[in-house]
């Protein structure tokens, strides 16, 4: 694995774990496509560090257990602000 790769990895689970965003969010900090994101945490990170990997998997399983809310509410923005 190229020493880039490894940097991108760490920088991003280290990101995920200090903000807890998901990963569409961090793909955009980062500027690269959330299937990257996806990537470097769940293949490369492991492979790097299993202690950072853990960690950022518990945020990330803990953002989709939350994903039905945020969804229902952009929804519930997306049409307050069509009426307004």
């Amino acid at each position: 694995m190229q020493d880039h790769i490894k940097r991108r990895a760490l920088d991003i689970g280290n990101y995920i774990i200090e903000s807890s965003c998901t990963v569409r969010q961090t793909a955009e900090v980062f500027g690269v496509s959330k299937s990257t994101v996806h990537k470097d945490v769940t293949e490369r990170l492991p492979q790097i560090n299993k202690q950072l990997s853990s960690q950022v998997k518990h945020i990330l399983e803990s953002n989709k257990a939350e994903r039905h809310i945020r969804g229902g509410e952009a929804t519930k923005k997306k049409y307050k602000q069509m009426s307004s």
